[in-house]
C-alpha cells in the first residue's frame, strides 16, 4: 500500500507540508483545487503549482480528491454535456501532470452529513457526530442554518458556498428524482468520462455515499455490496473503480467492509480507513482508528488489504480533534498521524506473520492463518 495524507493546500490548510513530512511512511498528499467551482475546468498551471509545492517535500500528487461532479450531470439536464466536456478536459490536464487516481462522488446536494462537527467525547477530544433523530425530523434548510454556525463548515468539500447558496433550488430540482433515474445519469456520466480517464492514464474511484442511506429524501445509490457490484458493471472497465471508505460504508451495520475489500480489491484504487461507533438509536460518532475504540474491525479490514496484496493508495480518514488542536472538522494532524501509525503497525504485523509462514515456522495463534 502507498500511504497518503489529505491536504487542503498552501495557506488554506491548518497543517503545513513540513509537518506532514514528519509522519513516517507518508509518500504523497491527496489534494484538490477546492476554490474552482464544480463544472469548471482545472487549469494546467494551477495543477502544476500544487505539484511543485508538494515536490519540495518529496511528496507525490498522484491522488486527487475530489473533482466534483456538477449537479446538472447528476440531474441529467441538457446542460450536462458542457460540464462533462469540462470534466474530460480536467482529466486530460491531470493526466499530463502525472495524476493516477481521481476520487469523486455522485451524492445529490450534500456530499456528507453530520449533525455535530465537534461533539465532545469521554476522553476530552471532540469528533464528528451523526444524530439520526435530528436528521429525520429537521428540514434541510433549517439544518443548513444550524450547521453553518459551526466553525469551519463552509470550507469543507461538499459544502461549498456556491452550492449551498442555491440549496432551495437544488432541492426543488431533485423533487421526484428516484434511484433508477440517478443510476441512469451516473451510467451516462461514466460512459462519457471513463474512456477519457483511460486515455489519460487515470483510474476513476467513486466514493460511497456518506452515510449510505437517503438523506432528506434525496436518492443515494453507492451504499452497499450489491450496489457497488452494479456500479462496476455499468461500465466494466479497469479505469472505473472505487474509493472504499470504511467509515462511510461502515455507518450501516449491515455492510461487511472487509468482505468488500476481498471481493472488489482489484478495483479499489483508493482506500479510506477510519473507525466509527454505532449506537442503538441509529446515531454514530467517529473515533480513533483503533479497533476496540469503535464498532468496525479495523484490524480485519487492514488484514483484508494485506491478504489481497493491495498496492494502491491509502489514507487515514477522519480523526478526532485532540490535544487542543483547532483543525478543519475531522482533518487534524495529530489523530490522523496516530491513525497512520496504527495502520502501519497492523500491516507490519501481517507482513511478519506472512514471512514466518513462508519460512515454514509458526507457533503463534491460528487466528490469522485462515
Amino acid at each position: 500500500m502507498k500511504m497518503t495524507f489529505r491536504w487542503y493546500g498552501e495557506n488554506v490548510d491548518t497543517i503545513p507540508l513540513r509537518h506532514i513530512r514528519q509522519i513516517p511512511g507518508v509518500e504523497g498528499v491527496v489534494w484538490a483545487l477546492h476554490d474552482i467551482p464544480a463544472g469548471e475546468c482545472w487549469p494546467i498551471a494551477r495543477i502544476e503549482e500544487v505539484k511543485a509545492q508538494a515536490a519540495k517535500y518529496n511528496f507525490n500528487t498522484d491522488v486527487v480528491e475530489s473533482v466534483n461532479v456538477h449537479e446538472d450531470i447528476k440531474l441529467g439536464l441538457p446542460s450536462r454535456k458542457k460540464y462533462i466536456e469540462n470534466y474530460k478536459d480536467t482529466l486530460k490536464n491531470l493526466g499530463r501532470a502525472g495524476v493516477k487516481v481521481v476520487c469523486y462522488n455522485f451524492m445529490p446536494v450534500f456530499d456528507w452529513t453530520r449533525t455535530d462537527l465537534y461533539k465532545p467525547q469521554s476522553d476530552g477530544s471532540t469528533a464528528l457526530f451523526y444524530e439520526k433523530a435530528k436528521v429525520d425530523s429537521i428540514n434541510p434548510i433549517e439544518f443548513l442554518e444550524q450547521m453553518s454556525k459551526q466553525e469551519g463548515l463552509l470550507t469543507m468539500p461538499g459544502w461549498e458556498p456556491e452550492r449551498l447558496s442555491k440549496i432551495k433550488e437544488l432541492f426543488k430540482a431533485y423533487e421526484g428524482v428516484k434511484e433508477d433515474e440517478l443510476w441512469e445519469n451516473l451510467k451516462y456520466f461514466l460512459q462519457e468520462i471513463i474512456p477519457a480517464a483511460q486515455e489519460s492514464g487515470i483510474k476513476m474511484a467513486i466514493h460511497p455515499d456518506d452515510p449510505p442511506w437517503s438523506i432528506f429524501g434525496l436518492p443515494r445509490i453507492i451504499t452497499c455490496r450489491d450496489n457497488i457490484k452494479k456500479f462496476l458493471n455499468l461500465v466494466d472497465n479497469p479505469s472505473n473503480g472505487l474509493t472504499l471508505c470504511s467509515g462511510s460504508l461502515g455507518s450501516c451495520i449491515k455492510n461487511d467492509v472487509a468482505a468488500m475489500v476481498r471481493e472488489f480489491g482489484d478495483r479499489i484504487y483508493f482506500a479510506h480507513i477510519r473507525n466509527i461507533r454505532h449506537f442503538e438509536n441509529g446515531d454514530f460518532t467517529e473515533t480513533s482508528h483503533k479497533t476496540s475504540d469503535g464498532s468496525l474491525d479495523i484490524t480485519e479490514i487492514v488484514k483484508a488489504y494485506h491478504d489481497i496484496g493491495y498496492k494502491y493508495y491509502v489514507r487515514p480518514d477522519h480523526g478526532r480533534h485532540i490535544w487542543d488542536e483547532k483543525p478543519r472538522p475531522g482533518y487534524g494532524l495529530y489523530d490522523r498521524s496516530l491513525g497512520i501509525m496504527y495502520i502501519f503497525g497492523l500491516w507490519d504485523a501481517f507482513e511478519k506473520i506472512s514471512n514466518v509462514q513462508k519460512g515454514g515456522v509458526w507457533s503463534g495463534t491460528k487466528r490469522w492463518l485462515s
